[in-house]
Order: structure tokens, then sequence, then C-alpha cells
């Protein structure tokens, strides 16, 4: 009988230490799934705006307008870059506190290496049971700071604005760190596109080449699927092939620039190779009368660098540079990319035969 109670105390005191671990393990769960809110944004559809700051003074404030995301209020960002913030926001959440022994060298770091980042979402003032919602306005609901990657690259620090506790933070079935989605700079968060217009918004479209005036020539909208071709060096009308004509006036609907040299390259650099002739000079002139235009510019391979081609040699046949949005910025394009727009004018002559550039050499199609 002795031995049976032993058995049923041994028992009972298993099942009392078994339970506590539940019960403290689920209460653990339940506060870092409730601390995962400070980060995690569920509904990212209401959020209006995203405000980043890192200590080097760099700000970029992204904000939802009816024709999609701005930055610093001039420009358009680059809607994919925003979206994968938002799916971030979306999918982060917490791996585990910083460790005690850490901790304070972590909100150091923190404090002097991270970037702020402010979330603002339209919420309801009345929110009842999560039934009922009234009153809707803009509110920042969210406030913190996003730091390094951990040692081992699979977690980031972050902490929540006016907490005493660090957390690492992680993407689950994602192996990596990401800092780098919460970039302040506004360097990484603008659109690239140079030219974004349809076929049937553009007016006028002018091309020059400085190197070669006579191909010079202007494609004129003069009504419905109708244009005209003007030779500038003599301002004469021609004849022109209605596709190739179509076809070019089309690829001004996405073309974008590869990178955004205006606040990396010293001042020096840049004024040197704008103060150099240009090679091809676009302006686009839409039915409202708004004018976009691009200057290119050559750029040399240096320090023996090859190009895409594998050759050697001083020019480099892939790449320009670019005076866009009226010499604002400085950029580097690809030929291939922008080739589409830049034959001269006899190109586009009527019974002219299509040219292709194919490695260097120039084969033309009967």
């Amino acid at each position: 009988m002795k031995k049976n109670n032993r058995i049923t105390i041994i028992i009972a005191a298993l099942l009392v230490v078994v339970a506590g671990v539940l019960i403290w393990n689920n209460r653990y769960l339940s506060t870092l799934q409730g601390e995962s809110s400070d980060f995690q944004v569920w509904d990212t559809a209401s959020v209006t705006k995203i405000y980043l700051a890192d200590r080097r003074e760099r700000e970029s404030l992204l904000e939802r307008q009816e024709q999609g995301w701005t930055l610093n209020g001039t420009y358009k960002a680059h809607p994919k870059q925003v979206q994968y913030l938002l799916t971030t926001l979306y999918k982060i959440r917490i791996k585990m506190p910083v460790s005690v022994a850490s901790h304070d060298n972590i909100v150091k770091q923190l404090a002097s290496q991270s970037t702020k980042v402010e979330i603002y979402q339209i919420v309801p003032r009345i929110n009842l049971f999560d039934k009922i919602k009234l009153f809707y306005h803009e509110k920042r609901t969210k406030v913190f700071y996003v730091g390094d990657a951990t040692m081992d690259s699979s977690g980031t620090f972050m902490l929540k604005e006016g907490a005493d506790k660090a957390y690492i933070v992680y993407i689950p079935s994602f192996r990596g760190f990401i800092t780098t989605r919460f970039t302040a700079n506004p360097d990484d968060w603008r659109d690239h596109a140079i030219f974004q217009k349809n076929l049937t918004d553009i007016q006028s479209v002018e091309v020059d080449f400085n190197e070669d005036p006579e191909g010079n020539f202007r494609i004129d909208n003069i009504g419905k699927h109708q244009y005209r071709l003007t030779r500038l060096c003599d301002n004469k009308e021609l004849p022109y092939d209605t596709l190739k004509v179509i076809n070019m006036l089309s690829s001004f609907s996405d073309l974008r620039f590869e990178a955004l040299f205006t606040n990396t390259l010293p001042q020096e650099r840049i004024d040197s190779i704008t103060g150099s002739p240009f090679v091809h000079h676009v302006i686009l002139t839409d039915k409202d009368g708004k004018t976009q235009d691009m200057k290119t510019f050559k750029k040399l391979i240096l320090n023996g660098v090859t190009d895409f081609g594998g050759d050697y040699g001083d020019l480099d046949r892939d790449r320009m540079y670019a005076l866009i949005d009226g010499g604002k910025d400085f950029v580097l394009i690809q030929n291939y990319v922008f080739d589409k727009v830049l034959h001269d004018v006899r190109y586009y002559e009527a019974g002219n035969p299509i040219q292709l550039q194919l490695g260097g050499y120039i084969e033309v199609l009967e």
C-alpha cells in the first residue's frame, strides 16, 4: 500500500512539473507573439507612410498616393522595392530575446548604428472586439530600430522605441538578415524609370546625334495612327516605315537606367564626363506639352576592365552615362535597353533594309 502511495506521489509530482513547464512555455510563446506585434504589420494595405532614417543623416519618406508610392515628396518610388519592404513587415517574427550577456552591447550598437523605422496606418479610433470599427484616421502605429545581423547571419537585431529589451528578428523559412531591406538611403528607393509614356500619350520625339547631324530627326503625332518624320538637317519630311516608327515610340513605355550615380560619384568626375560632347540627345513631348529629355555620354573602360563582349578597348560598348530629369540626375544606362530608340533617321525611312548589330558587325536583312 505504501509502495502504491509513493508511486502516486511521484506521478503527481511529475504531472505538476510538466504542467508548470507547459504553462511557462505557453506564456513565453504568447509573450513573444504579443511582442512580435511591435515589429510585424498584419494589414499592409492600411500602411500610408513609412519613414526611415539612419545615423548618417539619410532620410527616406515613402508615401502611398493614388498613382503609386512616392519618395520624399519628389520622386516616384520603386514599386517592387516598396512591396518587398511591406512583405518583410508582414512576415517578420521574433526569434528570441537578445541574451543577457550581450544585451547591453547590442543596445549600444543599436543606439549608434541602427535605422529608425516609423510606420503610419489608417486605423479606427473605435474598435469593438475587432468587429465594429469607426472613425478611421492616420496614426503612427509602430516605431522601432533595425540593427546589424547576428554573428551567424540568421537574424537581425531590433529594438522597439522606449523599450529596454532587444530582440533577434527573422523571417521563417528564410536564412539571412533583413537589415538592408530597411535602408534609409533615398537612392535605394528611387524608381529607375527614365521614360514611361504610352504610345497614345506621345506627341513628339526628337533625337539628335552629336557626331552625325544628318541623322537627326523628329517624329510628330499628327493624328490617330498617323505620324510625320522630319529630317532636321534640312527640315525635310520623309516617307517612313510605319512598323519601325510605332515600335520605336512604343519602346518609351518603359525605359530604365541601371544605376544612379548622382550622389555616389565625385562631382568633379561627373562634371568631367558631362563636359565632354554628348552622343545622343532625346527629347520626348507628351500631349500635355510636358517634356522629358536624356543626354548620353561615352563610357570609357578603365584599368583594363573588359566589356560584356570580353574585348579590351577604350570605349565601353555595353553601357553609357546619361543626364536625365533636366540634368538633375547622372545615371548609367545599358545600350541593350536603349538601342531600340537610338537609331538615326535613315533607319526609319521607307524602303530601307532592317539593320541588326551583332557582336560589333552590321547584318543587313533585305
